[in-house]
């Protein structure tokens, strides 16, 4: 949780329209948001009770309900995972910070919706690099998102098993 903390406090301090490496010095190539090679970490997802009508193309989450983890691709929700678990996630009872959008990144200012908008006519998120995350994560959480190098390919992780999307 301090983790998470931190990187949010991180993203607030940063000026938007420069590249963020998280535990390395510096972003690779034209990433916006970059992680250290050779990982056992990766992106948690956000789980929803409810999917948002006004989400855009790329928007990705886990949905509560039938515990699957999507995508939105032109209004429509694609399912990246099977049915996963989400038993043993404890949930943020708080209410939301209004607004539609938390920290924007890239951009001054953005129309999509989300927890963290990354939006960018040049530059992209590189994701966690791990190697064979069915392997070496020891204690996934569900909505976990990173890149597998061993399969090169992007790993997800729904509370019950390992997606891979090439």
């Amino acid at each position: 949780m301090k983790k998470i903390i931190a990187i949010i406090t991180l993203f607030y301090t940063v000026s938007i329209f420069g590249q963020i490496a998280v535990e390395k010095n510096q972003a690779d190539g034209d990433g916006l948001l970059d992680f250290a090679a050779n990982t056992t970490k990766g992106i948690l997802l956000p789980i929803v009770e409810t999917l948002p009508t006004d989400a855009v193309s790329g928007t990705l989450l886990m949905d509560k309900n039938d515990q699957v983890l999507k995508m939105n691709v032109e209004s429509s929700w694609l399912p990246l995972s099977d049915t996963g678990s989400v038993a043993g996630v404890t949930f943020n009872t708080n209410g939301e910070i209004p607004g539609p959008n938390r920290i924007i990144m890239g951009a001054s200012t953005s129309s999509a919706p989300g927890v963290l908008v990354l939006e960018s006519a040049n530059k992209a998120l590189i994701l966690p690099k791990v190697a064979a995350p069915h392997l070496n994560v020891k204690n996934p959480y569900p909505g976990m998102i990173c890149y597998d190098t061993a399969s090169k390919s992007m790993a997800v992780f729904d509370g019950l098993k390992w997606s891979y999307w090439k």
